[in-house]
């Protein structure tokens, strides 16, 4: 029977070429995924009657949206090891995940609603395929006690990162400039491109990702059969609770495509002063924990090889704890954002502090994620290498979640109502301005009111109370406008109950941001466009709400740091469990060739 462990491999650069076409895959299947993400909260919290419009959903819903997606593209991982281990191998269940996933992108770059919710779900099915038994893959490209493989995962994490660099950048700005779903359909392409180098680069990957007891597979068929020895066993046991980490640290680090990811949008100062570029949007921020890795990948990796030559600590688990310390303390910067921005009524934060978390984020990331790929392969028994890996990135899921979760409690419920005024009221105070209104014969520029256009507009105001009642106050005229919409009496009164708590007044006045919006159904009917009605009102108290993230960003920095400090403390107890795994650079191939690490044999 062909053996794994006897093929001769080519290779380049000191690796097998198989790693580089795995590498290129994976490259181009997450540009698709990071491109698409990249936009997606911003894209679900887009007004619904823009000149682009998206599905109009509130910050709140998005996040919500955001959490259960990215919980689900991870989870589906389990299923997706279980079909690989049980019925078509790693390499087949691959090329049926990466055919889903061009079906699921392609399908997003229709703008119908429809189209949206079955690409994701395509996309979802697709990366459960696709993305535990491409790790799994790069592990059985080397040998049991191979040292190269730690950095041909660290090459395969490279490659992860630069397809979510320039997906950031490209699809952040393909979407800002010509649309939304330009820019689903951009990261489609590179999703196509990548099954394209997977399918032509086959020749390979022999004997690597074939189902138990094929004839390429070098695994013999009985291990399937055989139970777990007692190391295997303790094996698996200290691999769940290294999920426990997982969950943690991604819970804390996924708050950058939604949480992290609309702050920046709402209150962080992103103008360059350039005329070819006035502002970065900002989904273009998320490239920068693909680009920090790409730089700082490599000396991350030396950093961490040089301290176990030198006989210091440098075990996986405590990477992983250390990394998300690091990580965690990325949101001390966050804080310092927060703060500056709330400054003043509707301040902006520098990006330099987005800069500096995102930096304390990626070197965190390096500390763990790839250690964590490379420690499944090393310790989880043989017939359920995939199912492992798809727990693993199950546990990513349920830490993406969990981000969601947590951003969800960032954001306020808005206060909101409807407008009450007519349109000529509302003329004395918004302006004329150019305005893009999508007919027949394309995109053409309107001159005109917004409220004429069916088109959406917002006053800043300063919210106080006096004598009893509710004052909003337009900053820009110094008029009050309470007179323009109305809110349900209960959330008068709950609005009333906390600026009475805060003392606001009219010398000391909270304020808001009243955003009227034109109703979804209602702009529809472009018969009755400009007739001023059916818009409703809706805001949060941005004192409030500055308060709220604050929080969070606080509350973030403290567990993740104590999480991190607790998992050091039992880190002697742990690292038993793994009988050496580690020390000898094994696979839990071990024990099948009649080795076993707790022996002391060489």
């Amino acid at each position: 029977m062909a053996n794994q462990q006897t093929i001769k491999r080519t290779e380049l650069f000191g690796h097998p070429v198989g790693l580089y076409i795995l590498f290129f895959t994976e490259m181009w299947e997450r540009f698709s995924y990071y491109g698409m993400r990249g936009i997606l909260t911003l894209y679900v919290a887009a007004s619904a009657t823009g000149v682009d419009p998206g599905l109009g959903w509130s910050n709140k819903d998005a996040l919500w949206l955001y959490g259960w997606y990215t919980m689900l593209v991870y989870v589906a991982s389990i299923p997706g090891g279980y079909i690989a281990d049980k019925f078509l191998g790693q390499k087949k269940t691959v090329l049926l995940g990466g055919i889903l996933l061009c079906l699921g992108h392609g399908t997003m770059a229709i703008p119908q609603d429809w189209a949206f919710f079955t690409g994701l779900i395509l996309i979802i099915l697709g990366v459960g395929g696709l993305k535990p038994n491409i790790s799994t893959m790069v592990g059985g490209l080397y040998q049991p006690g191979d040292i190269r493989r730690d950095s041909g995962f660290t090459i395969f994490y490279i490659g992860i990162n630069i397809g979510a660099f320039l997906s950031s950048i490209s699809v952040g700005l393909v979407a800002y400039y010509y649309g939304w779903h330009y820019g689903f359909g951009l990261a489609g392409i590179g999703m196509l491109l990548g099954q394209i180098v997977y399918m032509g680069g086959q020749r390979y990957l022999k004997g690597v990702g074939e189902h138990i007891g094929s004839s390429d597979s070098g695994v013999d068929p009985e291990i399937a059969k055989k139970p777990l020895t007692k190391i295997e066993k303790d094996r698996v046991i200290v691999l769940l609770l290294s999920f426990l980490i997982v969950v943690v640290f991604w819970g804390a680090f996924e708050q950058a495509g939604g949480l992290m990811n609309l702050y920046t949008d709402a209150k962080v100062d992103r103008t360059t002063g350039l005329n070819w570029l006035e502002e970065i949007p900002a989904a273009v921020f998320q490239s920068l924990n693909a680009g920090y890795i790409i730089i700082f990948g490599t000396i991350v990796a030396a950093f961490w090889a040089n301290r176990k030559r030198k006989g210091k600590e440098a075990s996986s688990l405590f990477k992983m704890a250390v990394g998300t310390i690091i990580m965690g303390l990325g949101y001390v910067f966050m804080m310092f954002a927060s703060k500056e921005a709330s400054a003043e009524a509707f301040g902006k934060a520098a990006m330099f502090w987005v800069f500096l978390a995102y930096l304390f984020h990626t070197i965190g990331e390096l500390s763990t994620s790839p250690v964590s790929l490379s420690f499944i392969t090393k310790l989880a028994p043989v017939k359920y290498a995939s199912i492992m890996m798809g727990i693993y990135f199950a546990a990513t899921g349920f830490g993406n979640k969990l981000a969601g979760s947590i951003g969800e409690t960032s954001q306020l419920e808005p206060y909101a109502g409807k407008m009450t005024a007519s349109k000529e009221q509302v003329f004395n105070y918004t302006e004329r301005d150019t305005i893009e209104i999508k007919t027949e014969g394309g995109i053409k520029d309107f001159y005109d009111y917004a409220i004429n256009l069916d088109k959406n507009f917002s006053l800043k105001t300063e919210v106080f109370l006096e004598e009893g009642g509710l004052v909003y106050k337009d900053m820009a005229s110094g008029d009050r406008v309470g007179n323009l919409f109305e809110l349900p009496a209960e959330q008068q009164q709950e609005l009333k109950d906390y600026l009475q708590t805060q003392n606001a007044s009219q010398s000391n006045p909270y304020h808001a941001k009243v955003l009227f919006e034109k109703d979804k159904d209602a702009a529809q009917k472009i018969e009755n466009m400009g007739d001023g009605k059916d818009y409703l009102v809706s805001f949060v108290i941005d004192e409030e709400q500055s308060e709220q993230e604050y929080k969070t960003f606080m509350y973030l920095t403290l567990f993740t740091v104590a999480f991190g400090l607790l998992l050091i403390v039992f880190l002697k107890k742990l690292k038993k469990l793994t009988h050496g795994a580690e020390e000898k650079e094994g696979t839990a191939y071990e024990e099948q060739e009649g080795f076993e690490v707790a022996d002391g044999k060489e």
